[in-house]
């Protein structure tokens, strides 16, 4: 893809973001936020459109967010209690930000969208610099399955209806931990495409990527309900906290 840009899934799907992922957040995830993030503040990377971010506000959390995309903060403004949220502009393993807090959280894979292994363990080592001496920092993200690729490509749908369908189209590059994609929408309206880029990691590089940045793994789960992670997994809520010196 060509001129593909830390905000640019974020600028082109900011307009449907919410209606193509209608099941999150879940309760089970803000509850599990909530528990760990004490008196706040906490600082959501990559917040998007708000959909962790306005539920851990309405609980009394103090929120502020990090995000490269204009776009989807302006979704995040245009909702109630959005225009309340702190939100720094920028791309989130360099942007910085004042202060320390008990909980910094990346949900939903977004991880992933940082394209490299250096930029991924840079951004471990910039949660690691705003981290409370007692605070954790807590990761989802999916389980890579490379068996889900034929001859490097999938080509699948999650969307079929009498008036839209999406397609989704994955180019995988094993070496490079990468895969290019496009989410494209089928309508009576037209056709539009989505982009997004991602280099995955398994939980055991990410661990290797956190001691780097002087985290440490403390706990590890299936998904936000706490559920045992174990070879069945196909993805994982990681909780870091700051390793003794």
């Amino acid at each position: 893809m060509d001129e593909y840009g830390p905000s640019t899934y974020g600028d082109r799907i900011a307009d449907i973001y919410d209606e193509s992922y209608p099941d999150l957040p879940s309760e089970q995830t803000v509850e599990f936020l909530a528990g760990l993030a004490g008196a706040g503040p906490v600082l959501e990377l990559a917040i998007g459109t708000g959909r962790i971010a306005l539920p851990l506000a309405a609980r009394g959390v103090e929120v502020h967010g990090i995000d490269a995309s204009e776009a989807m903060v302006a979704r995040l403004r245009e909702k109630p209690g959005g225009d309340r949220i702190p939100v720094t502009m920028g791309e989130m393993s360099e942007v910085a930000v004042e202060g320390r807090y008990p909980l910094v959280y990346l949900v939903f894979n977004t991880f992933f969208g940082l394209l490299s292994q250096e930029d991924q363990v840079r951004c471990f080592e910039n949660v690691a610099s705003h981290l409370t001496d007692d605070g954790v920092f807590v990761l989802e993200a999916f389980v890579p399955d490379l068996a889900r690729f034929d001859r490097g490509q999938r080509v699948s749908t999650d969307q079929v209806g009498t008036d839209r369908v999406r397609i989704n189209v994955d180019r995988h590059r094993p070496l490079e931990q990468r895969v290019d994609s496009a989410h494209v929408l089928v309508s009576e309206e037209g056709v539009r495409i989505y982009p997004v880029q991602i280099r995955y990691a398994f939980p055991s590089e990410l661990d290797l990527m956190a001691r780097l940045a002087r985290l440490r793994l403390r706990e590890r789960f299936g998904g936000w309900d706490r559920r045992p992670f174990d070879e069945n997994a196909v993805q994982h809520v990681s909780v870091y906290e700051l390793a003794p010196r």
